[in-house]
């Protein structure tokens, strides 16, 4: 009698042979490559799961910020498959709240003209005691109408706020309290910038295009006072600016000055100037 074929024995399985093929398939850049260009048509953000994007407070981006730590290898298919999971997470929860990751905002930058002469030649001490000051002066109107202060940057702040004349009220509170600051005989000039846009909100920051106009239209006040933009002034009923005692002007830049650079062509600027009030007839 012929050997009868013995049947076909199944190789054991192997834990260690699992995880070999595990890695090697989650290393492999051309997976890696794939599940990046799916997160591209995801919704949400397909940068999701970098510094940037997992700053600040909110479920996706504490989940994220463990991840990332107990994931390790940026390179890994699954690390970007977990992101793509949280990317989806932040965006429903976005659409949830309704609140959009750039809606409308106002963004006002302050700082104090000639701060850095005045302070080289005053000295430490009474630069530290110029900027708590000026800080315990500008920053509670800009906080009690509702603003946020973002972040503070030596002798200036940046602050954000959801309606634009809040915020121009704001700054106009601002500056009636530091003209009662005064150091050494010195009362320093506060200049403001105030440009209405849709900033990209990271975290606990604001980055992006309509950061850095902001940021240009406080320049543009180089001798102190307050500029705003085009978009902010046409989100304003000039009647309201009326009431608050000041008055829009054309903002014109000087023949010899050089070209503000980080801004579109043709963006507007408006210095607001205070109305001059007629005095009282006399019987």
């Amino acid at each position: 009698m012929p050997d009868q074929a013995s049947p076909t024995r199944r190789a054991p399985f192997s834990l260690d042979e699992a995880a070999a093929w595990l890695n090697r398939t989650t290393n492999d850049v051309r997976i890696v490559d794939m599940v990046r260009r799916v997160r591209r048509v995801l919704p949400g953000d397909p940068e999701f799961g970098d510094p940037l994007s997992t700053a600040g407070e909110g479920g996706p981006q504490t989940a994220a910020r463990a991840a990332d730590r107990l994931m390790g290898d940026r390179s890994a298919a699954s690390r970007e498959v977990s992101l793509g999971a949280l990317q989806v997470w932040q965006a429903l929860t976005q659409r949830v709240s309704r609140v959009p990751g750039n809606a409308e905002a106002t963004l006002v930058f302050t700082d104090l003209v000639g701060f850095s002469t005045w302070s080289l030649q005053s000295g430490d001490d009474a630069t530290l005691t110029l900027l708590r000051r000026v800080s315990r002066a500008i920053e509670p109107p800009l906080l009690d109408a509702g603003g946020r202060i973002v972040k503070r940057m030596g002798d200036g702040l940046m602050a954000v706020f959801r309606d634009p004349l809040v915020a121009v009220a704001a700054v106009l509170q601002a500056q009636e309290a530091i003209a009662e600051v005064e150091v050494n005989g010195h009362t320093p000039r506060m200049r403001a910038g105030i440009h209405t846009g849709r900033p990209q909100r990271l975290g606990d920051d604001w980055l992006g295009v309509d950061v850095n106009i902001a940021a240009r239209v406080m320049e543009r006040a180089i001798k102190g006072g307050i500029v705003v933009s085009g978009p902010t002034l046409e989100r304003i009923d000039p009647a309201a600016l009326t009431e608050l005692g000041v008055v829009a002007k054309r903002a014109r830049r000087q023949v010899l000055a050089a070209k503000t650079s980080g801004v579109p062509a043709d963006l507007m600027m408006y210095r607001l100037k205070a109305v001059r009030q007629s005095p009282p007839a006399s019987d």
